[in-house]
């Protein structure tokens, strides 16, 4: 069977288009920089891809919140620093009443320093960061700490939080952070925890609230400082300078808590940021084109786009008259 030349010219016709749409092809492959555009492009290749792409999405999202919250205990500790060193400069004003010779005017000069120190801590335990309070559990758009109007010294009772010189707003929930799947982290410490010394608290029932033995409300610590100060009660101030260090060490402990927790998150996020290069690279295997490759390939179609053409051209010139 003999080809005509309507034949002939159909064919190239054909050829011509496919080297056409296969170096439009090539060229989107320069582009993009990625061989893999459409999953007929490597249909075996689209399942490793989407699940690269989901554990990068994972690694995303966790990298994102330990970031977050990371800052947000980095704020944490500068306000632990500032409470050790309220309770630092307590100590230093108790161990100076207790030692010095002092009149009733430089006792009153110590002990409004120590109202000042109060307020100071006030300052500390209400600290927000992005508009939320720090020490406030789950409650965080709630006001932590507030003044006690009631506290009456005579009236107090250990085991009653409403005759307490501050009372507390918040709950007992501290926030726990999920590193890895299955691993969690608390990244905040909570204000009764902090401040009070008791790990439960019972909003609706101030008479279940209590501080735990061994441990101590810091408000409390220095209102009685104060307390002594003004009355000269030499008693009350060699107790109080006791019971000032063990709040400090209190907040020292839970500050190097916090710490050691922080680590943990700068150490997870390192590791997941290692994570990411290797899926990236994983990825990178299956989408991403030789540069060198793509731009020999283009150069090869083009001069055979270019050739095609030329013999398209000819063929479509010629004509029976040109052989009478």
């Amino acid at each position: 069977m003999k080809a005509t030349q309507g034949t002939t010219y159909r064919m190239l016709g054909s050829r011509l288009n496919d080297i056409s749409l296969q170096l439009e092809e090539l060229r989107k492959i320069g582009v993009t920089g990625k061989k893999l555009n459409a999953p007929s492009d490597d249909p075996a290749a689209i399942r490793p891809v989407f699940n690269t792409r989901k554990q990068l999405s994972n690694v995303d999202r966790y990298l994102d919140t330990m970031g977050k919250s990371l800052d947000t205990m980095q704020a944490t500790d500068g306000h632990l620093k500032h409470v050790e060193n309220i309770m630092q400069r307590a100590k230093e004003i108790m161990t100076n009443a207790i030692n010095g010779t002092l009149n009733d005017e430089d006792r009153t000069v110590l002990a409004d320093e120590m109202a000042g120190l109060r307020k100071e801590l006030i300052a500390a335990a209400n600290g927000t960061v992005d508009g939320k309070y720090l020490f406030a559990g789950y409650q965080q758009d709630t006001t932590p700490f507030v003044q006690n109007s009631a506290y009456d010294p005579q009236l107090y009772d250990p085991n009653d939080s409403s005759t307490w010189p501050y009372l507390y707003q918040g709950d007992e929930n501290a926030t726990s952070l999920e590193m890895t799947p299955g691993e969690l982290v608390q990244v905040n410490l909570t204000g009764n925890d902090l401040f009070f010394g008791t790990s439960a608290w019972d909003p609706a029932n101030p008479a279940n609230n209590s501080t735990e033995s061994g441990r101590y409300d810091l408000f409390l610590e220095l209102t009685q400082a104060e307390e002594a100060l003004r009355s000269n009660d030499q008693a009350a101030m060699q107790t109080s300078l006791s019971d000032l260090e063990g709040a400090a060490e209190q907040n020292r402990r839970l500050r190097a808590q916090l710490g050691n927790q922080a680590d943990r998150v700068d150490a997870t996020i390192s590791y997941q940021e290692e994570v990411r290069v290797d899926l990236k690279q994983i990825l990178s295997r299956y989408e991403d084109a030789d540069a060198i490759e793509a731009f020999n390939n283009i150069i090869q179609q083009e001069t055979a786009f270019q050739a095609a053409l030329s013999v398209t051209s000819k063929v479509s010139q010629l004509s029976i008259l040109d052989y009478l």
